[in-house]
C-alpha cells in the first residue's frame, strides 16, 4: 500500500535530531532558554519602572517613550504567562496519560 501522507514532508522538514548547530554554535537547552526569557522580561519590567520614575521626576518629558517601555514590558509579560500556561497544560496532559 502506498502511504501518501508520510511522503508529504519528506525532505522538506528536517528531523530535530538531524539539525546540527552552526560551527562554533551550541544549542541552548530548554531551561537555559526559559531562564534567559525570564531574565529579559524582568529587565523590560525594570526599564519600564525606571521610565515611569523618570517621568514622575521630570527627567523624561516624552510620554511616548514611557508608554512604549510600559507596553513592551506588558506584552513580554503576557507572552511569558502564555508560555507558562502552555507548559502547565502540557504537564497536566502528561499526568493524565495512563501508565
Amino acid at each position: 500500500m502506498n502511504n501518501q501522507i508520510s511522503r508529504v514532508g519528506q525532505g522538506i522538514i528536517p528531523k530535530i535530531d538531524q539539525q546540527k548547530p552552526a560551527s562554533g554554535e551550541s544549542r541552548a537547552s530548554f531551561d537555559e532558554t526559559l531562564k534567559q526569557f525570564v531574565t529579559d522580561v524582568n529587565s523590560l519590567q525594570n526599564q519600564a519602572s525606571e521610565s515611569i520614575d523618570k517621568l514622575a521626576t521630570g527627567e523624561i518629558a516624552d510620554v511616548h517613550q514611557v508608554m512604549i517601555a510600559v507596553n513592551e514590558a506588558n506584552t513580554a509579560m503576557e507572552f511569558m504567562l502564555e508560555i507558562r500556561n502552555k507548559i502547565v497544560e502540557a504537564y497536566q496532559e502528561i499526568m493524565r496519560m495512563p501508565v
